[in-house]
């Protein structure tokens, strides 16, 4: 039987919104990545942050527990001719011993909040190299944002569908949290950015990125997904028939440093 995580992978690879060109560059800049730097993807999904930075590193482990997010991002590694990325099974917990050679970029994306960032932050400290560090690349509430009017029609139906509380699209980052976290780490030289991306959906498009939650993916729904998605496409067409859907997200980056001696 598929489980959450593996039923939203094709999803996820199709209709999740790439990060904005900025945060890339913002990592290739502060680790001055020219083609010779080892980079670890940590619960890299399909490779969202690792697959752009390839062309910028000598190799790119990505890592990531369920074996059909590993299998996308394999897909869209050779769709793309990248050659220089390693597709691991793991999970943070166990990345001291994925006998990985000396990193010195790991970045983290979505999945640093699922994660025992304590202790992963402890650990990194054995794996990553003397002038390595991290990059952890987060969605942000934006204050005094309820978000589009037409993310309420959708709430309203996932929460038929799902019940009350039930994680999408809102399920966001404290930016203050992560400053603090890691600030007493021992990468606690922490740098922060944020920028605006704008995202336009089409109707299929608002669909596929609910399906890539694993709390509304397809093994969740069951034999509703027919239901859900013919009740989703009903409220979103009745609150805009011209079928496009805008949000703005913001995106927040901490580039994070051993202090200097």
């Amino acid at each position: 039987m598929s489980t959450p995580f593996a039923s939203a992978a094709p999803y996820y690879a199709r209709y999740r919104s790439p990060y904005p060109r900025e945060i890339h560059t913002l990592l290739a800049d502060r680790f001055a990545l020219d083609g010779s730097q080892t980079v670890l993807d940590l619960g890299a999904g399909p490779g969202t942050l690792g697959l752009p930075l390839a062309s910028l590193a000598d190799h790119v482990y990505a890592v990531d527990p369920e074996p059909a997010m590993l299998a996308e991002g394999t897909r869209l590694a050779e769709e793309r001719g990248l050659t220089n990325i390693s597709w691991l099974r793991g999970d943070a917990a166990r990345v001291t011993r994925l006998c990985l050679p000396r990193i010195d970029l790991c970045v983290i994306g979505k999945a640093f909040h699922r994660m025992d960032r304590g202790r992963l932050l402890a650990d990194l400290d054995d794996v990553l190299a003397p002038r390595g560090g991290l990059g952890v690349v987060v969605s942000l509430r934006r204050p005094g944002d309820r978000g589009p009017a037409w993310l309420a029609a959708v709430e309203e139906v996932r929460e038929r569908f799902l019940g009350p509380g039930s994680p999408g699209q809102s399920d966001l980052d404290d930016w203050e949290d992560l400053g603090d976290l890691l600030a007493k780490s021992p990468f606690s030289r922490v740098e922060t950015h944020r920028c605006d991306l704008l995202v336009r959906r089409t109707v299929d498009e608002v669909i596929g990125l609910q399906l890539s939650f694993p709390s509304s993916s397809p093994a969740v729904l069951g034999d509703r997904m027919a239901a859900f998605e013919a009740e989703l496409r009903r409220a979103l067409l009745d609150h805009d028939p011209r079928g496009t859907y805008a949000r703005t997200l913001r995106i927040g980056a901490a580039v994070a440093t051993r202090p200097r001696r």
